[in-house]
């Protein structure tokens, strides 16, 4: 197997990503315009049914909905499909796999010799070092925040904002940890955040821009976008808004040892370094011995069942597979991360044989299912009964029992219709967020600060359903309107993390 599989001549029956006709150029990756090279799965020794296998898994498990799947194998995509109304160029909020990227720019900065993993953080902020007082804060190293083992038992924080919402860091290395750093793992935020924020100091610029200029084979050209907080620093730990095959780029990246088109552009020894177990997980609760979260944690990635991975709230993951030569990228809007992952060991892997196989027409199945996907759409009716449009058009709907628990800062929500068919206007407070309501298929709304897709219709003569997906994020927003009470409910089926307001669920500018 090549150390470098990009860098091998392209086998008959390859084509660039995007390129219908048969065989492309040789593969160039130093911009979102020049996509990853494609080829055929039974080339790249992918059996086609063995991702439909996994397809059927993902759609039928409970508590998973797929929003993108992305195969590479020996270096080329051999499947890419979107669950439409998400599509291949809209970034994504992939929640944790934010950290990953992180420990991407620490490992660039450690090469660069801004970032040592054996000094005090504290050192890091020496307008601090009279506050840190405590001991064990004073010892605790970069590599001790790099891999979840501050010597903090739990989750910091919400303590941490709490104490300092204008300067986390001064809040975090003033909350003494109860154990010596490096002996306990424990998965927190602040941990990440801090180091985010060492490498935005030591740089003098964003983590995004960071990577972009340092990695612009991989990642210059692609869409990073991060959310910030009151300071203007990326959070580190989350709020990374990217595309699918960013991750699958991250994922080859790292699968390539640090190599991109031949140069080593990321330390092949923080590759390692960042993949392995650097502390235990599974005495910290992180399941039991079958699960994926219980194998230890590198430098802000979890190892697997099956090699490493980079991980994210509700089924966000860039899984890298070195002992097949091939990286999976997935966003979805999963409760069941488990069942996830365990669809792919079990679906997939069967699949990635040593050779090319013989293609009996499984191949162009498999390309006109991924073709077709789509987020299945509620059993309703697209109309009212007879007699009900007057009912409906222009009604206005308040909270159940006064206020919306599911998302508080929807205060109402109307009901109206055009000649283009019916619409919902969702109230926060003054503020409108409009869609147009799909009854035959989603309807996607672009022109809204908030980009979302709406479809839904009549459930009886007297209830209403909508569902609202928020395009940039894997959320969905289901909503049910009672005409004769003149109310709504409204329910997540993944709730965000963090989304005091519609507006916030979109991609930063």
């Amino acid at each position: 197997m090549s150390d470098n599989p990009t860098s091998v001549s392209r086998p008959e029956g390859s084509r660039l990503l995007g390129d219908p006709g048969g065989l492309g150029t040789a593969p160039v990756r130093s911009n979102k315009e020049v996509p990853l090279p494609t080829s055929s799965p039974s080339v790249q020794g992918v059996e086609a049914e063995g991702v439909q296998a996994l397809l059927d898994a993902l759609e039928v498990a409970e508590g998973v909905e797929p929003h993108s799947l992305m195969i590479v194998r020996h270096g080329y995509v051999v499947a890419a499909g979107w669950w439409y109304p998400y599509t291949s160029e809209r970034a994504h909020l992939v929640y944790s796999v934010s950290k990953s990227f992180t420990s991407t720019a620490a490992g660039l900065a450690v090469s660069e010799g801004l970032l040592d993993l054996d000094r005090p953080v504290v050192s890091y902020f020496p307008e601090l070092e009279a506050e840190v007082t405590d001991a064990r804060s004073r010892s605790m190293l970069v590599r001790h925040i790099a891999s979840m083992a501050s010597g903090h038992v739990e989750e910091t924080w919400p303590r941490v904002l709490e104490a300092g919402p204008d300067e986390p860091v001064r809040a975090f290395l003033r909350l003494p940890p109860e154990r010596d750093p490096g002996t306990i793992f424990a998965y927190n935020q602040s941990c990440t955040y801090t180091l985010a924020a060492i490498i935005q100091r030591a740089t003098g610029t964003t983590l995004s821009a960071y990577l972009k200029s340092k990695l612009s084979g991989p990642f210059g050209g692609c869409d990073l976008r991060w959310k910030r907080d009151r300071r203007g620093r990326e959070l580190g730990f989350s709020g990374l808004h990217t595309t699918t095959e960013t991750l699958a780029r991250l994922g080859l990246l790292y699968l390539q040892r640090g190599s991109w088109d031949g140069k080593t552009v990321l330390d092949p020894a923080w590759v390692a370094e960042a993949t392995r177990a650097q502390v235990p997980t599974a005495e910290a609760g992180m399941g039991n011995g079958g699960s994926d979260w219980a194998r230890g944690y590198g430098y802000q990635f979890w190892v697997s069942r099956h090699g490493y991975r980079a991980d994210g709230a509700y089924g966000q993951f860039c899984l890298v597979l070195p002992e097949h030569d091939a990286v999976v990228a997935i966003t979805s809007q999963s409760t069941e991360t488990q069942v996830l992952l365990d669809a792919v060991w079990e679906n997939l892997l069967p699949a990635l044989l040593d050779g090319p196989v013989t293609d009996s027409g499984a191949d162009s199945r498999l390309r006109d299912r991924l073709a077709d996907l789509a987020v299945p759409a509620p059993d309703v009716l697209p109309s009212p009964p007879a007699g009900g449009q007057q009912v409906w058009a222009g009604a206005t709907f308040s909270p159940e029992g006064g206020k919306c628990e599911a998302q508080p800062s929807l205060t109402a929500v109307t009901v109206s219709v055009d000649q283009a068919g019916w619409q919902l206007a969702l109230h926060e407070g003054s503020r409108l967020l409009t869609a147009r309501l799909g009854t035959e298929g989603w309807a996607v709304e672009e022109q809204s600060a908030v980009p979302v897709a709406c479809i839904g219709g009549w459930e009886s003569p007297s209830t209403l359903r909508a569902e609202v997906i928020f395009l940039e994020t894997p959320h969905r927003l289901v909503i049910s309107c009672d005409i004769a009470s003149k109310s709504f409910q409204a329910s997540w089926a993944a709730p965000p993390l963090s989304a005091p307001s519609l507006a916030d669920l979109r991609a930063p500018d």
